[in-house]
């Protein structure tokens, strides 16, 4: 039978055919541990390879391997799922169940993204697929156009974040059915909405990963990694390891309708193939996508420029890439925190214009955090490839209480930099509940065994003593304990709040729309913006068009009110033969604002302390 996989198990006319990696074993049983029970030999293929078609097992029939007549038993690394967890056994499902009705779905618009991150387990109370399913309508009338949900595949334990993954091809149990994430998926498109999967490539997590038992090759110690050996994309045996990887890529977005992925901490993915594997991913989602537009972002702390750029230039072709710099200036200037990295940034005016400019404010420079040169210099690159946030849920969560931003700083404040975010070039990313100003925290939880448990408590407190404040032994007791039930349950949204701050949800939804349906902001476009230092608390950004008259104007100020007078300042000019008026605020009463000046140009600009407003040429 011709296979979409290369692993795993397929479904042909009656029989279901399986395929292993196992080159570290000389023989491979498939044991079925539900009816109809039995014992199986698969075929060696002579490459590391077993294989067998068999007519015996059914849909919903559990099965493990047995590697060369051991004892122990295991989980099929390209498990589909896991009902009872990593350590118990796999089950067959067949992916031609569900009826999908997306056919007419072309896929993400990746001209105006707006991204949602959600985790599943927090983002409603139930924790499942099928409850958040219930909440999309909210998301479409917020304005989001791609869902970013945080990682899904099998982990041990209750909760957790899912960075910790060991089955890689399984939909995480605790969340629902394989079809049940399918019907999320449907159900999200039918409202227009896209939905892409964060992926972990870098590493497994600590408890329930197998893939040694079959191979030694999956890891190298050439590299090393947080999370210890580097997986093995160009070592011996790597040929197979990449293709683990691609067919998973390819698998999310082929068998589930995954419109993209936000690949996880790639700066520990270490490739000196001739062809990256990142590209190969790229090639891979496009493929199985079968024309769908798709969108493929990614995170690296070394913040190098190629992952973006073009093929000619060398680059890898995303569509985007995570870009922290945006957050930690934010951070500086809304709560003064200058600690751990947060001392490389000044929280100044010049950085907020460079970074909507040029996206990455370190292309190059020395970082003193590291103590090394962080990024690489491209000036030329459209904005929109870099996705902003203010929250996302590593930056709340590395805290000693996980809170919110608004939280930290005040409210007008607040508001005058969620208008800057929401209304920039690059493209911007909300966490849950952002929208509506949640009061739930965002602490990071895992749920393991008793020793090991013990083991993440101490690491996650080692972890945060690179903030010195944290590390003042009051506060470092003060930690939420990961394996506390209550640190997970904290975390889970009320969307009662919707209403309760509905303040917060109407200055978000009503920035989406403005960034929508503006014909300016809704085009970004490289050289699309200029901007210009007003003090140390305030600037301005001059938004241009295609055409003289299409043009916007946008004054922030974190400071206190001042008077702009003198203003030799060409980019406060209105195009020839118009004046400026008042397109939005962040004073408006309808956000919690203390009203809005009636605005003038006459006797130079009046600018009202800790807000943004927005003009346009009339």
């Amino acid at each position: 039978m011709k296979r979409k996989f290369e692993i795993g198990p397929e479904f042909g006319n009656q029989e279901i055919d399986f395929r292993v990696w196992a080159p570290k074993v000389n023989q491979v049983h498939l044991v079925l541990e539900s009816e109809p029970y039995g014992s199986f030999k698969l075929n060696p293929e002579g490459n590391g390879y077993f294989s067998g078609t068999f007519q015996e097992p059914k849909e919903g029939s559990l099965y493990r391997f047995r590697l060369d007549n051991r004892e122990s038993l295991y989980a099929d690394p390209a498990s589909r799922y896991q009902p009872q967890g990593p350590h118990g056994p796999s089950q067959i499902i067949h992916p031609n169940r569900y009826q999908w009705k997306d056919v007419n779905w072309k896929g993400i618009d990746v001209e105006h993204p707006i991204i949602y991150e959600l985790h599943i387990g927090t983002f409603t109370e139930e924790g499942t697929w099928e409850s958040a399913k219930k909440e999309l309508p909210h998301l479409v009338d917020l304005g989001i156009t791609i869902i970013e949900m945080m990682p899904v595949n099998e982990f041990p334990g209750k909760f957790g974040w899912g960075y910790d993954g060991v089955n890689i091809f399984a939909p995480y149990h605790h969340y629902g059915k394989p079809d049940d994430l399918k019907d999320f998926i449907d159900y999200a498109h039918s409202l227009n909405l896209g939905v892409i999967l964060d992926v972990v490539y870098n590493h497994f997590g600590p408890d329930g990963n197998y893939l040694p038992s079959f191979s030694d090759q999956y890891f190298t110690p050439h590299y090393k990694t947080d999370w210890g050996d580097g997986v093995n994309f160009d070592g011996e045996e790597s040929e197979n390891v990449r293709r683990y990887f691609i067919n998973n890529a390819g698998y999310w977005i082929g068998e589930f309708h995954f419109d993209g992925l936000r690949l996880d901490a790639t700066h520990s993915i270490f490739d000196r193939s001739n062809q990256h594997i990142i590209q190969n991913i790229q090639q891979e989602v496009k493929a199985r996508a079968k024309g769908r537009n798709t969108y493929v972002i990614a995170e690296n702390d070394l913040q190098p420029i190629h992952f973006i750029q073009s093929e000619d230039k060398g680059g890898y072709n995303l569509n985007g890439v995570w870009n922290d710099d945006f957050h930690h200036t934010a951070m500086v200037r809304l709560t003064g925190r200058k600690d751990n990295y947060y001392s490389a940034f000044l929280g100044s005016s010049q950085e907020f214009i460079s970074a909507l400019k040029y996206g990455y404010l370190y292309q190059g420079q020395w970082y003193s955090w590291l103590k090394a040169k962080r990024g690489t210099a491209d000036f030329t690159l459209n904005p929109s490839l870099f996705v902003h946030f203010l929250q996302n849920h590593d930056q709340i969560a590395n805290s000693a209480h996980g809170y919110r931003l608004h939280a930290l700083s005040d409210p007008a404040n607040f508001r005058a930099m969620t208008a800057l975010f929401l209304l920039a070039s690059p493209t911007p990313l909300l966490f849950q509940g952002q929208e509506f100003g949640a009061s739930s925290p965002f602490n990071y939880f895992a749920d393991h065994h008793k020793e090991l448990s013990k083991l993440i408590k101490k690491g996650r407190k080692e972890f945060l003593q690179q903030f010195p404040s944290i590390a003042d032994p009051e506060m470092s007791e003060r930690i939420q304990d990961p394996s506390a039930i209550e640190t997970f349950q904290k975390c889970k949204l009320n969307f009662s709040e919707r209403e309760k701050n509905k303040e917060f949800l109407d200055l978000h939804r009503d920035l989406i729309k403005l960034r929508k349906e503006d014909p300016i902001f809704n085009k970004p476009r490289p050289h699309g913006v200029d901007g210009s230092v007003l003090n140390n608390d305030a600037f301005l950004i001059r938004y241009f068009g295609c055409h003289d008259q299409e043009q916007r104007l946008m004054i922030v100020n974190f400071g206190s009110d001042f008077h702009l007078s003198p203003a030799p300042e060409p980019l406060l000019a209105p195009p020839h033969g118009t004046g400026w008026s008042l397109l939005w605020s962040s004073e408006s009463p309808k956000y919690g604002g203390s009203g809005i000046p009636f605005f003038t140009m006459e006797d130079n600009f009046r600018i009202i302390g800790h807000s943004t407003i927005v003009l346009k040429a009339c």
